[in-house]
């Protein structure tokens, strides 16, 4: 055919200025695009040729090939496939769809176009990011099934040629003249470097020849030369696509390896797939430990995502819940919804199924873990419990689950054993109604606390909540299995039976008439501090505690707000007094400074006593000695 040379319309060509210089963050997304339209015309010329053998009567090594010619600054991308004819490059390279050019422009311009997605393969907007880093872009393609090659040609100056051409067996090549100051693509390691990071596991072949041999290139180097370019860039093998029994635990943990840049084995892998409604392959990891960027907050976390093979982005956090954000992993998905670029994904109900999906999947792997090897769960628990703890505020839909999966230390447990909640309500004791909790800095502190001696001396045990998230997330545990959760460090709290409660009562009734008159003096001494005096429930050997009102601030809560550098409000608590102990007792017949100097003496022990600073630690230590000296 003679060459014809046509012009773009003028609103496919303010278009296509949109796509090269607005539509894509990085230039080297070009490369990306053109191996991706090759695999694309092989995967066609395949399915074809299942209804007419005749298509790949040359029995085809299906492959992709990157040349580049340095001195000519070209680079070209070449494969074996399906290729297209004369008319089809006229109607896939020079017309994009004009009869909706301006529909697709306008939703390009709109990010909140819902139709967007749809636009992708419709317009195959994608070869045109060649233009990004070409002065130049040559393709030449001849079809199988069809006879001569043709090629169509622009340098996006308004128009383009389509003619005949020659090329040596079917398939397509795209050869790109690249800009003066894009020469980098024109680099062996520079574009092995994104073979492997977008299309590591295309499913063909990606090699790299050089057409223009290194001046006084040597025997032994274009040797060893050819014999790396024999060798293909990419690994070719998706193993989230191959069935779990073909794959070795090497290669999982090699891949983990690669995805993570962790040294260390996961602690689980986890391939599965999503069918029905909407289909996605996945594999997950969960690591071994955690890292320092799991708490820092400017890090970004999320999954791999890959749509056929092709590489689109790490840590898209649409994908994965953030209490979850230690999941290492890929998902890989034709359904996904994609803005034009294949940068960003657009928020839709697939993506909010795929990660349902993938949060009960992670879940039901920590149940399984939780329940047949403890070991290993406790060491994932070690390194993340405290993250998946944030699930309680913000994955309600799987609150339940979450508590299920909850580890803590207790009162009643020996040192550094865990229970779970549902151990803890099975070992209740009789006529305990509620589950019990403290929370404080260290669990060396809360075992020590004076709160929890009624509680033991009644064989109640108490859960130790001393991850500085436990109390910011308490309000968010609700109930388990009917029981509510009871600080036993906050408001008016009771146990053993009714008979023994009762048995208390009577006996605080008595001794509140007879410590009236000191409870009046340390309240009053204390009233800038505490807000009320009271005998309590919940000592037993220890003189004094400090609780907080039912709706009050703990001071765990205030260092942690103290933590987050946020100002914490002067919230004054009750000072609780065990009325049957010795030094109550004493303290009734004391008077003038030798009262003034106890009742100090009695507020900051009970200050020390839950881990908090005493006010004037001059005077405490002071009245220490003098106490010490008689």
């Amino acid at each position: 055919m003679e060459k014809k040379t046509s012009q773009f319309k003028a609103e496919i060509a303010e278009m296509l200025d949109l796509v090269v210089n607005s539509l894509y963050s990085k230039k080297e997304i070009f490369l990306r695009e053109l191996i991706s339209n090759a695999s694309d015309a092989i995967d066609k010329a395949k399915f074809r040729a299942l209804t007419d053998k005749t298509l790949i009567a040359d029995n085809p090594d299906w492959k992709i090939e990157i040349a580049v010619d340095t001195s000519a600054k070209t680079l070209m991308v070449s494969d074996n496939g399906i290729g297209m004819d004369a008319e089809e490059l006229e109607n896939n390279l020079g017309t994009i769809a004009s009869s909706g050019t301006k529909a697709f422009r306008k939703a390009l311009q709109s990010e909140k176009n819902a139709d967007l997605p749809e636009l992708i393969g419709q317009f195959g907007v994608g070869f045109y990011a060649a233009f990004m880093v070409a002065d130049k872009v040559r393709v030449v393609s001849k079809k199988r099934g069809g006879s001569g090659a043709f090629q169509w040609e622009s340098d996006m100056q308004g128009g383009y040629t389509v003619g005949d051409s020659d090329r040596d067996g079917y398939g397509t090549s795209v050869m790109i003249r690249l800009k003066d100051d894009q020469t980098e693509f024109l680099d062996r390691w520079r574009v092995a470097d994104l073979v492997k990071k977008y299309s590591d596991f295309i499913a063909y072949p990606v090699r790299f020849r050089r057409v223009d041999a290194p001046a006084g290139e040597k025997e032994e180097d274009r040797r060893r030369r050819e014999e790396d370019e024999a060798k293909p860039l990419n690994t070719m093998v998706a193993l989230w696509k191959r069935p779990k029994k073909d794959v070795k635990k090497e290669e999982y943990s090699e891949f983990y390896k690669h995805l993570s840049r962790d040294w260390k084995e996961p602690l689980e892998t986890i391939p599965f797939s999503g069918e029905g409604a909407v289909e996605f392959k996945a594999l997950l990891f969960l690591p071994s430990e955690a890292g320092m960027e799991i708490y820092m907050p400017q890090t970004k976390h999320g999954l791999s995502l890959y749509v056929r093979n092709v590489f689109i982005g790490d840590d898209f956090e649409m994908l994965l819940p953030e209490y979850l954000r230690f999941v290492k992993g890929v998902v890989d998905s034709s359904d996904l919804p994609l803005n034009v670029s294949r940068e960003m994904l657009q928020d839709d109900v697939v993506i909010a199924k795929i990660k349902s999906a993938v949060t009960g999947k992670i879940l039901s792997t920590l149940e399984d873990l939780k329940k047949k090897n403890a070991d290993g769960y406790r060491k994932f628990w070690d390194s993340f419990g405290a993250v998946l703890k944030e699930g309680l505020r913000t994955d309600h839909a799987n609150a339940d689950r979450i508590k299920q999966l909850l580890l803590y230390p207790s009162a009643r447990s020996e040192a550094g054993r865990l229970v779970s909640l549902g151990e803890y309500v099975k070992a209740m004791a009789p006529g305990q109604a509620d589950i019990y909790y403290l929370c404080a800095p260290k669990v060396e502190t809360a075992r020590t606390s004076p709160h929890l001696e009624q509680a033991l001396r009644h064989k109640c045990d108490v859960l130790l909540f001393c991850d500085p998230v436990d109390e910011w997330l308490v309000d968010s545990l609700g109930e388990f299995e009917g029981k509510k959760f009871s600080d036993v460090a906050r408001g008016d709290v009771q146990f053993g039976t009714e008979t023994e409660r009762e048995a208390e009562k009577t006996a605080n009734e008595k001794n509140a008439a007879e410590l009236k008159p000191l409870m009046d003096a340390i309240g009053k001494q204390l009233e800038d501090d505490v807000s009320e005096v009271r005998l309590s429930t919940r000592l037993a050997d220890s003189p004094a505690c400090l609780v907080a009102a039912a709706g009050g601030f703990s001071p765990a809560m205030e260092r942690m707000l103290r933590a987050m550098n946020k100002s914490a409000p002067k919230v004054k608590r009750i000072l609780e007094l065990n009325g049957s102990h010795p030094l109550v007792a004493k303290m009734k017949g004391l008077e003038g400074d030798a009262l003034k100097d106890a009742v100090d003496l009695l507020y900051a022990q009970a200050l020390v006593a839950e881990g908090s600073p005493v006010p004037d630690p001059a005077r405490f230590g002071r009245l220490l000695v003098s106490l010490m000296m008689k």
